[in-house]
Protein backbone atom coordinates (compact mmCIF):
# COMPACT_ATOMS: atom_id res chain seq x y z
CA UNK A 1 0.00 0.00 0.00
CA UNK A 2 1.42 3.39 -0.72
CA UNK A 3 0.16 6.70 1.49
CA UNK A 4 0.99 10.05 0.46
CA UNK A 5 0.30 13.01 2.37
CA UNK A 6 -0.55 16.81 2.12
CA UNK A 7 1.70 19.58 1.51
CA UNK A 8 3.17 20.84 4.98
CA UNK A 9 2.10 18.34 7.00
CA UNK A 10 3.93 18.36 10.34
CA UNK A 11 6.33 16.25 11.01
CA UNK A 12 4.83 15.19 13.99
CA UNK A 13 1.73 14.09 12.59
CA UNK A 14 4.18 11.93 9.97
CA UNK A 15 5.45 10.68 13.29
CA UNK A 16 2.09 9.51 14.63
CA UNK A 17 1.16 7.93 11.18
CA UNK A 18 4.16 5.85 11.25
CA UNK A 19 3.97 4.90 15.14
CA UNK A 20 0.65 3.81 14.14
CA UNK A 21 1.65 1.56 11.24
CA UNK A 22 4.27 -0.10 12.74
CA UNK A 23 2.15 -0.33 16.08
CA UNK A 24 -0.09 -2.90 13.74
CA UNK A 25 3.19 -4.63 12.94
CA UNK A 26 3.65 -3.29 9.29
CA UNK A 27 7.34 -1.74 7.70
CA UNK A 28 7.18 1.40 6.98
CA UNK A 29 8.82 2.97 3.73
CA UNK A 30 8.75 6.52 3.85
CA UNK A 31 10.07 9.08 0.76
CA UNK A 32 10.99 12.34 2.13
CA UNK A 33 10.00 14.85 -1.03
CA UNK A 34 10.11 18.81 -0.79
CA UNK A 35 6.73 19.04 -0.63
CA UNK A 36 5.34 15.41 -0.48
CA UNK A 37 5.47 12.57 1.95
CA UNK A 38 5.05 9.29 0.59
CA UNK A 39 4.91 5.80 2.76
CA UNK A 40 5.27 2.58 1.57
CA UNK A 41 3.80 -0.13 3.70
CA UNK A 42 5.13 -3.86 3.79
CA UNK A 43 3.03 -6.75 5.52
CA UNK A 44 -0.38 -7.73 5.66
CA UNK A 45 -2.09 -4.72 4.48
CA UNK A 46 -5.65 -6.33 4.45
CA UNK A 47 -6.10 -5.73 8.15
CA UNK A 48 -6.25 -2.28 6.94
CA UNK A 49 -9.48 0.22 6.32
CA UNK A 50 -8.72 2.46 3.63
CA UNK A 51 -11.68 4.87 4.27
CA UNK A 52 -10.65 5.33 8.11
CA UNK A 53 -6.85 6.22 7.13
CA UNK A 54 -8.27 8.45 4.19
CA UNK A 55 -10.21 10.07 7.06
CA UNK A 56 -7.19 11.55 8.29
CA UNK A 57 -6.65 15.04 7.42
CA UNK A 58 -3.60 15.40 6.53
CA UNK A 59 -3.60 12.44 4.07
CA UNK A 60 -3.67 12.78 0.04
CA UNK A 61 -4.44 9.68 -0.99
CA UNK A 62 -4.20 5.88 -0.54
CA UNK A 63 -3.42 3.70 -3.37
CA UNK A 64 -2.91 -0.33 -3.23
CA UNK A 65 -0.05 -1.50 -4.72
CA UNK A 66 -1.17 -4.91 -7.05
CA UNK A 67 2.38 -6.65 -6.95
CA UNK A 68 2.89 -8.58 -3.64
CA UNK A 69 6.65 -7.62 -3.10
CA UNK A 70 7.14 -4.11 -1.99
CA UNK A 71 10.60 -3.33 -0.85
CA UNK A 72 11.85 -4.72 -4.55
CA UNK A 73 9.25 -2.94 -5.97
CA UNK A 74 10.59 0.20 -7.98
CA UNK A 75 7.50 2.50 -6.69
CA UNK A 76 8.98 2.88 -4.06
CA UNK A 77 12.60 2.90 -5.13
CA UNK A 78 12.83 5.00 -8.57
CA UNK A 79 16.49 4.81 -8.57
CA UNK A 80 18.26 1.75 -9.74
CA UNK A 81 20.16 0.21 -6.90
CA UNK A 82 24.03 -0.27 -7.50
CA UNK A 83 25.31 -3.07 -5.16
CA UNK A 84 28.74 -2.53 -4.22
CA UNK A 85 30.43 -6.05 -4.19
CA UNK A 86 34.42 -5.32 -2.29
CA UNK A 87 34.29 -2.06 -4.63
CA UNK A 88 33.13 -3.64 -7.62
CA UNK A 89 29.64 -1.66 -8.68
CA UNK A 90 26.61 -4.12 -9.80
CA UNK A 91 23.53 -1.84 -11.53
CA UNK A 92 23.00 1.99 -12.70
CA UNK A 93 24.22 2.52 -16.07
CA UNK A 94 27.97 2.83 -16.02
CA UNK A 95 29.71 -0.73 -16.26
CA UNK A 96 28.85 -3.94 -17.40
CA UNK A 97 30.12 -6.55 -14.30
CA UNK A 98 31.79 -9.76 -15.76
CA UNK A 99 32.17 -12.28 -13.72
CA UNK A 100 34.77 -15.30 -14.82
CA UNK A 101 35.94 -19.02 -13.40
CA UNK A 102 35.47 -22.34 -13.02
CA UNK A 103 32.27 -24.56 -12.31
CA UNK A 104 34.50 -26.22 -9.49
CA UNK A 105 37.10 -25.16 -7.57
CA UNK A 106 39.62 -27.80 -8.23
CA UNK A 107 42.85 -26.84 -6.23
CA UNK A 108 44.48 -23.64 -4.85
CA UNK A 109 46.35 -23.80 -7.98
CA UNK A 110 44.06 -23.82 -10.15
CA UNK A 111 41.81 -21.12 -8.87
CA UNK A 112 45.16 -18.54 -8.38
CA UNK A 113 45.53 -19.32 -11.99
CA UNK A 114 42.25 -18.77 -13.38
CA UNK A 115 41.65 -15.65 -11.25
CA UNK A 116 44.66 -13.92 -12.83
CA UNK A 117 43.55 -15.01 -16.43
CA UNK A 118 40.03 -14.24 -15.99
CA UNK A 119 41.87 -10.53 -14.60
CA UNK A 120 44.06 -10.44 -17.52
CA UNK A 121 41.14 -10.45 -19.52
CA UNK A 122 38.75 -7.47 -18.26
CA UNK A 123 36.92 -9.59 -16.00
CA UNK A 124 36.11 -8.49 -12.25
CA UNK A 125 35.50 -11.16 -10.02
CA UNK A 126 36.38 -14.79 -9.33
CA UNK A 127 33.19 -17.06 -9.94
CA UNK A 128 34.09 -20.89 -8.33
CA UNK A 129 31.67 -23.89 -6.56
CA UNK A 130 32.87 -24.71 -3.41
CA UNK A 131 29.68 -26.98 -2.36
CA UNK A 132 28.32 -28.31 -5.78
CA UNK A 133 24.17 -29.18 -5.76
CA UNK A 134 24.41 -32.40 -8.39
CA UNK A 135 21.29 -33.92 -10.00
CA UNK A 136 23.45 -37.29 -9.18
CA UNK A 137 24.70 -38.24 -5.72
CA UNK A 138 27.70 -39.71 -6.86
CA UNK A 139 28.62 -36.65 -8.59
CA UNK A 140 31.54 -34.84 -7.41
CA UNK A 141 30.31 -32.43 -4.72
CA UNK A 142 33.45 -29.79 -4.25
CA UNK A 143 35.81 -29.40 -2.07
CA UNK A 144 33.48 -27.70 0.65
CA UNK A 145 35.80 -25.61 2.94
CA UNK A 146 39.35 -26.16 1.13
CA UNK A 147 37.38 -24.75 -2.34
CA UNK A 148 36.16 -21.87 -0.21
CA UNK A 149 40.01 -21.67 1.32
CA UNK A 150 41.32 -21.52 -2.20
CA UNK A 151 38.97 -19.30 -3.45
CA UNK A 152 40.63 -17.05 -0.86
CA UNK A 153 43.68 -17.53 -1.94
CA UNK A 154 42.71 -16.60 -5.09
CA UNK A 155 41.71 -12.93 -4.12
CA UNK A 156 44.61 -12.53 -2.10
CA UNK A 157 46.87 -13.18 -5.26
CA UNK A 158 44.54 -11.23 -7.58
CA UNK A 159 42.40 -8.81 -5.82
CA UNK A 160 39.54 -10.51 -7.43
CA UNK A 161 36.11 -10.20 -5.08
CA UNK A 162 35.25 -13.83 -5.20
CA UNK A 163 31.51 -15.20 -5.74
CA UNK A 164 30.51 -18.60 -4.38
CA UNK A 165 27.06 -20.93 -3.86
CA UNK A 166 25.67 -21.01 -0.20
CA UNK A 167 23.68 -24.30 0.11
CA UNK A 168 22.86 -24.31 3.79
CA UNK A 169 22.54 -21.78 6.76
CA UNK A 170 25.42 -23.83 8.28
CA UNK A 171 27.85 -22.61 6.43
CA UNK A 172 26.62 -19.13 6.97
CA UNK A 173 29.88 -17.96 9.26
CA UNK A 174 32.39 -19.14 6.93
CA UNK A 175 30.34 -17.71 3.90
CA UNK A 176 30.57 -13.87 5.79
CA UNK A 177 33.84 -14.60 6.87
CA UNK A 178 35.91 -15.47 3.22
CA UNK A 179 33.06 -14.60 0.41
CA UNK A 180 32.25 -11.06 -1.27
CA UNK A 181 29.02 -12.22 -2.73
CA UNK A 182 26.97 -15.08 -1.47
CA UNK A 183 25.01 -16.92 -4.47
CA UNK A 184 21.80 -18.63 -3.90
CA UNK A 185 20.97 -21.12 -6.77
CA UNK A 186 18.23 -22.09 -8.67
CA UNK A 187 17.44 -25.25 -6.17
CA UNK A 188 17.78 -22.86 -3.10
CA UNK A 189 15.62 -19.99 -4.55
CA UNK A 190 12.56 -20.94 -2.51
CA UNK A 191 13.88 -22.64 0.21
CA UNK A 192 12.56 -19.86 2.54
CA UNK A 193 14.13 -21.02 5.41
CA UNK A 194 17.37 -20.33 3.87
CA UNK A 195 16.16 -16.95 2.48
CA UNK A 196 15.34 -15.39 5.64
CA UNK A 197 18.62 -16.28 7.24
CA UNK A 198 20.61 -14.84 4.43
CA UNK A 199 18.50 -11.90 4.52
CA UNK A 200 20.46 -11.83 8.16
CA UNK A 201 23.90 -11.30 6.10
CA UNK A 202 26.03 -8.18 5.39
CA UNK A 203 27.56 -9.66 2.29
CA UNK A 204 25.52 -8.88 -0.86
CA UNK A 205 23.40 -11.66 -2.61
CA UNK A 206 23.43 -13.35 -6.07
CA UNK A 207 19.90 -14.99 -6.19
CA UNK A 208 19.54 -17.30 -9.20
CA UNK A 209 16.43 -17.88 -10.83
CA UNK A 210 14.44 -21.65 -10.17
CA UNK A 211 14.48 -23.73 -12.55
CA UNK A 212 10.61 -23.56 -13.19
CA UNK A 213 9.49 -20.22 -11.18
CA UNK A 214 7.73 -17.50 -12.44
CA UNK A 215 9.54 -14.05 -12.70
CA UNK A 216 6.49 -12.79 -9.78
CA UNK A 217 8.04 -15.82 -7.66
CA UNK A 218 11.74 -15.09 -8.09
CA UNK A 219 11.03 -11.34 -7.14
CA UNK A 220 9.44 -12.82 -4.27
CA UNK A 221 12.67 -15.05 -3.36
CA UNK A 222 14.59 -11.33 -3.28
CA UNK A 223 11.48 -10.03 -1.24
CA UNK A 224 12.22 -12.40 1.54
CA UNK A 225 16.49 -11.55 1.97
CA UNK A 226 15.25 -7.98 1.72
CA UNK A 227 12.74 -8.71 4.68
CA UNK A 228 15.34 -9.61 6.63
CA UNK A 229 17.41 -6.62 6.29
CA UNK A 230 19.44 -7.64 3.50
CA UNK A 231 18.76 -5.06 1.06
CA UNK A 232 21.87 -5.70 -1.27
CA UNK A 233 20.14 -8.57 -3.88
CA UNK A 234 21.44 -9.22 -7.29
CA UNK A 235 19.29 -11.22 -9.95
CA UNK A 236 20.74 -13.82 -11.90
CA UNK A 237 18.97 -15.51 -14.77
CA UNK A 238 20.34 -18.78 -15.87
CA UNK A 239 17.51 -20.38 -17.83
CA UNK A 240 14.74 -22.49 -16.79
CA UNK A 241 13.20 -25.86 -18.41
CA UNK A 242 11.01 -25.97 -20.79
CA UNK A 243 10.55 -28.45 -23.49
CA UNK A 244 13.51 -27.66 -25.68
CA UNK A 245 16.22 -30.16 -25.10
CA UNK A 246 18.68 -28.21 -28.12
CA UNK A 247 20.09 -26.58 -25.00
CA UNK A 248 20.68 -27.17 -21.29
CA UNK A 249 18.15 -24.34 -20.04
CA UNK A 250 15.79 -21.73 -22.11
CA UNK A 251 17.43 -18.47 -21.67
CA UNK A 252 14.59 -15.92 -21.32
CA UNK A 253 16.91 -12.52 -22.21
CA UNK A 254 12.92 -10.86 -21.55
CA UNK A 255 13.56 -11.18 -18.05
CA UNK A 256 15.96 -8.28 -18.23
CA UNK A 257 13.38 -5.05 -18.76
CA UNK A 258 11.03 -6.52 -16.85
CA UNK A 259 12.76 -7.25 -14.01
CA UNK A 260 14.22 -3.35 -14.52
CA UNK A 261 10.52 -2.13 -14.88
CA UNK A 262 9.03 -3.69 -12.01
CA UNK A 263 12.05 -3.83 -9.48
CA UNK A 264 15.13 -1.52 -8.98
CA UNK A 265 17.30 -4.53 -8.70
CA UNK A 266 20.46 -5.29 -10.67
CA UNK A 267 20.28 -8.13 -13.27
CA UNK A 268 23.14 -10.21 -14.63
CA UNK A 269 23.00 -13.42 -17.00
CA UNK A 270 24.36 -16.52 -16.99
CA UNK A 271 24.49 -17.74 -20.77
CA UNK A 272 26.87 -21.24 -19.69
CA UNK A 273 24.32 -22.30 -17.46
CA UNK A 274 21.51 -21.47 -19.65
CA UNK A 275 23.39 -23.12 -22.96
CA UNK A 276 24.76 -25.98 -21.21
CA UNK A 277 27.53 -25.49 -24.54
CA UNK A 278 30.09 -22.76 -24.86
CA UNK A 279 29.49 -22.56 -28.39
CA UNK A 280 26.21 -20.65 -27.57
CA UNK A 281 27.38 -18.46 -24.70
CA UNK A 282 29.53 -16.00 -26.68
CA UNK A 283 26.03 -14.87 -28.84
CA UNK A 284 24.19 -14.85 -25.75
CA UNK A 285 26.75 -13.11 -23.54
CA UNK A 286 26.46 -10.16 -26.56
CA UNK A 287 22.56 -10.47 -26.27
CA UNK A 288 22.82 -10.01 -22.76
CA UNK A 289 24.43 -6.97 -22.60
CA UNK A 290 22.22 -5.15 -25.85
CA UNK A 291 19.26 -6.13 -23.51
CA UNK A 292 20.51 -3.57 -20.30
CA UNK A 293 21.92 -6.36 -18.35
CA UNK A 294 23.86 -5.61 -15.73
CA UNK A 295 26.50 -7.94 -15.85
CA UNK A 296 27.45 -11.60 -16.79
CA UNK A 297 28.59 -15.01 -14.96
CA UNK A 298 30.74 -17.03 -17.36
CA UNK A 299 32.68 -20.90 -16.60
CA UNK A 300 36.13 -20.70 -17.79
CA UNK A 301 38.22 -23.55 -17.52
CA UNK A 302 41.84 -23.98 -19.13
CA UNK A 303 40.98 -27.52 -19.78
CA UNK A 304 37.20 -27.70 -20.13
CA UNK A 305 37.46 -32.03 -21.80
CA UNK A 306 39.04 -32.55 -17.93
CA UNK A 307 37.12 -30.30 -15.83
CA UNK A 308 35.41 -32.07 -12.76
CA UNK A 309 32.18 -30.56 -13.51
CA UNK A 310 30.48 -28.59 -16.51
CA UNK A 311 32.90 -28.57 -18.62
CA UNK A 312 30.63 -28.52 -22.04
CA UNK A 313 29.56 -25.27 -21.01
CA UNK A 314 33.16 -24.06 -20.15
CA UNK A 315 35.24 -21.08 -22.17
CA UNK A 316 38.75 -21.31 -22.78
CA UNK A 317 40.55 -18.35 -21.45
CA UNK A 318 41.42 -17.20 -24.76
CA UNK A 319 37.72 -17.36 -25.90
CA UNK A 320 36.43 -15.23 -22.39
CA UNK A 321 38.54 -12.52 -23.30
CA UNK A 322 37.63 -12.51 -26.79
CA UNK A 323 33.93 -11.97 -25.73
CA UNK A 324 34.78 -9.31 -23.35
CA UNK A 325 36.18 -7.63 -26.49
CA UNK A 326 33.31 -7.74 -28.50
CA UNK A 327 31.64 -7.17 -25.27
CA UNK A 328 33.10 -3.63 -24.93
CA UNK A 329 31.73 -3.09 -28.39
CA UNK A 330 28.07 -3.82 -27.65
CA UNK A 331 28.31 -1.99 -24.10
CA UNK A 332 29.59 1.43 -25.86
CA UNK A 333 26.58 1.25 -28.54
CA UNK A 334 24.04 1.09 -25.33
CA UNK A 335 25.97 4.01 -23.40
CA UNK A 336 27.81 1.74 -20.70
CA UNK A 337 31.17 0.61 -20.49
CA UNK A 338 32.38 -2.81 -19.64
Amino acid sequence: MIISTKRGTPAAELDKIIQEFEGMGLGVTIIRGTDYNVFGLVGDTTILDEKRIRANPYVENVQRVSEPYKKANRLFHEADTIVDVAGVRVGGTEKVAVIGGPCSIESKEQAVRIAQLVKNAGGCMLRGGAYKPRTSPYAFQGLGTEGILDLAAAREATGLPIVSELMSADKIDEFEQYVDLVQIGARNMQNFQLLKEVGKMSKPILLKRGLANTIEEWIMSAEYIMAGGNENVIFCERGIRTFEKYTRNTLDLSVVPIIKQKTHLPIIIDPSHATGDWRYVESMSLAAIASGADGLMIEVHENPEAAWSDGAQSLKPEKFAAVIEKGRAIARVVGRGL
